[in-house]
C-alpha cells in the first residue's frame, strides 16, 4: 500500500496517478492528518509514506523519527518544496527509511523515488545530494526576520497563533493558494520545514507574545 500524506490536491493526484501505473504500488490511500497516517500504519505496517512534510502536522523531525521506528518495515518518501539543509542532513544521517525527492524535481527524478521506495530502498534526488555535498556557510544557515516582508511577516505572526493557510486566507480576505505561496516564502527564508519550527523563530523574537501564543 502506498500513503500519500499531502494536502495540495493537484500534486497528491498526480502523484497517485504515476504510482498506479506501477507494478507492485498495490492500494494508493490519501490520509489528511497524522492521526489517519498512523491508524493506517497500523492497519499496514510496512506502507510507503509520501509525505509532504512542510504542510502536514507533524510537529518536528525528531517526531517523524520517532513514527518512522514505530513502523520500522515502513519506507518514506518526504516529497516537499523546500526543505532545510539541516533538517535534510539529520534526517539522512538518522534513518534509511527516508528518501528526499522534491515537488520540482524532474518527473523521472519523481519516478524514480517511487520505484525505489517500493523496493524499501533509499533514493535522494540530485539537487539534494549536490546540496549535502555542499553544505551552506554558517552565515547561510542562520535565519532572519529581517528578510521577510510585511506582508510575510504579518503571516508569520498568524501561523503562529495557529491559524491554518485557509483561515489565514479568510481573514486577510486573500485566495488560499496566495497565502500557501507566502507561507513556502516565509518557510524557505526561515531555513524552516514546518510551522511548528516557524512558530518558535516568531516567539524567539518577539514577533508573538507568549502569553498570546498560549491563550
Amino acid at each position: 500500500m502506498v500513503l500519500f500524506a499531502d494536502r495540495q490536491d493537484i500534486t497528491r493526484i498526480g502523484l497517485m496517478h504515476v504510482a498506479s501505473t506501477m507494478e507492485c504500488a498495490g492500494e494508493c490511500k490519501y490520509v489528511e492528518d497524522k492521526a489517519s497516517l498512523i491508524e493506517a500504519l497500523t492497519a499496514v505496517p510496512d506502507a510507503i509514506v509520501v509525505l509532504d512534510y512542510t504542510m502536514f502536522d507533524i510537529n518536528d523531525l525528531s517526531e517523524l523519527l520517532i513514527i518512522t521506528q514505530r513502523f520500522g518495515s515502513s519506507h518514506w518518501v518526504l516529497f516537499s518544496d523546500t526543505l532545510s539543509y539541516e533538517f535534510m542532513s539529520r534526517a539522512v544521517a538518522t534513518s534509511r527509511q527516508l528518501s528526499i525527492v522534491m515537488k520540482d524535481s524532474p518527473i523521472g527524478e519523481i519516478r524514480s523515488a517511487l520505484q525505489y521506495a517500493l523496493q524499501y530502498q533509499r533514493y535522494i534526488c540530485q539537487r539534494i545530494a549536490e546540496m549535502l555535498l555542499n553544505p551552506p556557510t554558517n552565515d547561510e544557515q542562520q535565519p532572519e526576520l529581517a528578510n521577510l516582508t510585511k506582508t510575510e511577516t504579518e503571516i508569520l505572526k498568524l501561523i503562529a497563533l495557529g491559524l491554518t493557510t485557509k483561515e489565514i486566507a479568510e481573514r486577510r480576505f486573500s485566495s488560499f493558494h496566495t497565502i500557501n505561496t507566502h507561507r513556502k516564502n516565509i518557510f524557505r527564508k526561515l531555513s524552516v520545514n514546518n510551522a511548528h519550527e516557524a512558530t518558535k523563530l516568531a516567539l524567539r523574537a518577539g514577533l508573538v507574545d507568549s502569553a498570546e501564543y498560549y491563550i
